[in-house]
């Protein structure tokens, strides 16, 4: 169960893409912007949605290509 947190602690999946979409922005904009937001439940999910931008591209850089 440990390994599953990240699905716990999302509490609404798609809200930084629904936000975005009525602003006119990207995600990762909506995300910056979110993140100085008064609003602590929308700060707190920016935050979260910003560190977890960065897991897809460490996963990557540990396993190099064997295209060389």
């Amino acid at each position: 169960m440990a390994k599953k947190w990240v699905s716990g602690a999302i509490k609404h999946p798609g809200r930084e893409t629904r936000r975005a979409q009525e602003h006119g922005v990207s995600v990762h904009t909506q995300m910056e912007r979110d993140s100085h937001s008064k609003n602590k439940s929308v700060r707190a999910a920016a935050d979260l949605g910003l560190r977890m931008e960065g897991w897809h591209h460490k996963a990557k850089s540990l396993y190099p290509s064997s295209r060389d």
